[in-house]
């Protein structure tokens, strides 16, 4: 019983020793472009899942009239373009970021099954660990609720407010060929 005991405390104290000294030694995967860690997204997945289960608050997709989804695409277009757009796989290069921010509009980044009360808590308090930061305050309440309500309709959303998203969001540079007024007339 005295061996056991004591290897018992040995490795509860062995563990998390050369635990810290693996994260200390400069080898743990720290870089975006790094391997995650064993096990790393389902813990830090399960730890969100359960939060947001519990602290979520609830409202009904429903109750958001089109003006609200559309002011929702129009607070949406200023702030979430890590997250895309409509038909936008690949608009230009983005920063690497770890874990990948989903892309929203895309059948394997899409949250319209999640209750649209999930969604404001992220878009509230951001995520831990990620590039997703908080928007309070940085933008009000309703607004919040304006894009979950447009994420949370995502794949059936009425026409007007698609166009709305579907904007580029630099407009393009001028062709080669247009001539600018402001141009100072040269002589050659």
């Amino acid at each position: 019983m005295g061996k056991f005991l004591w290897g018992l405390i040995i490795g509860l104290l062995a563990f998390p020793i050369l635990g810290a000294a693996y994260l200390v030694s400069g080898h743990a995967p720290v870089a975006v472009t790094d391997r995650s860690f064993p096990f790393e997204q389902y813990v830090a997945g399960a730890a969100l899942e359960s939060r947001i289960r519990r602290v979520a608050p609830e409202r009904n997709p429903a109750s958001f009239t089109t003006a609200d989804l559309m002011a929702g695409a129009q607070a949406y277009r200023r702030g979430c373009g890590c997250h895309g757009l409509p038909g936008d796989i690949a608009n230009g290069p983005r920063p690497k970021m770890y874990p990948a921010p989903p892309q929203l509009f895309t059948p394997d980044g899409s949250v319209a099954d999640d209750p649209v009360g999930v969604t404001y808590w992220k878009i509230k308090n951001g995520i831990r660990m990620t590039a997703m930061p908080s928007f309070q305050g940085v933008l009000q309440d309703e607004q919040m609720w304006q894009i979950a309500a447009l994420l949370a309709r995502s794949d059936k959303l009425p026409p007007d407010v698609m166009d709305v998203l579907k904007q580029p969001l630099v407009p393009p540079p001028p062709s080669p060929n247009a001539t600018s007024s402001a141009e100072p007339n040269r002589k050659h």
